[in-house]
């Protein structure tokens, strides 16, 4: 079974319902739940839902969310080791590159985003999440 990292945006999308990128999320959330492919998200991602979302939704939603997530998902250490290899990355954003070095560090296949272009430069295959549902079909 393929191992993936979801994006956090993927995340914040479900969880902020947002209007334009929720079905697709869904969709994510169902096909990890059915076993189709393995979740995982980075160390960073829950802590950045909470924070990006208790502000929308508010502190009992988001520490519902999180619960969920957390039963649903693995969680990518990141480590010292990770971090000083996400400086050594060729992406514009450090965040996002943390994500990738704590993806390959922990032997993940592939990172599922919105924002392709943010991961330019990474060291795994990356999908949009329209491009990765479509494979999980295709299998």
């Amino acid at each position: 079974m393929m191992r993936v990292l979801l994006d956090t945006n993927i995340l914040l999308d479900l969880f902020l319902e947002r209007p334009q990128f929720v079905r697709a999320a869904e969709a994510l959330w169902e096909a990890n739940r059915l076993g189709r492919f393995e979740g995982y998200v980075s160390a960073l991602t829950p802590p950045t839902i909470y924070y990006v979302g208790k502000k929308a939704k508010g502190e009992a939603a988001m520490r519902f969310a999180l619960i969920g997530l957390l039963a649903k998902f693995r969680v990518c250490t990141v480590d010292q080791a990770s971090l000083r290899a996400a400086l050594a990355l060729p992406l514009k954003d450090y965040e996002d590159a943390v994500q990738v070095a704590s993806a390959q560090a922990n032997g993940l296949e592939a990172i599922v985003t919105r924002d392709l272009a943010d991961f330019t430069g990474a060291t795994l295959p990356v999908y949009s999440p329209a491009d990765f549902l479509a494979q999980l079909s295709a299998r």
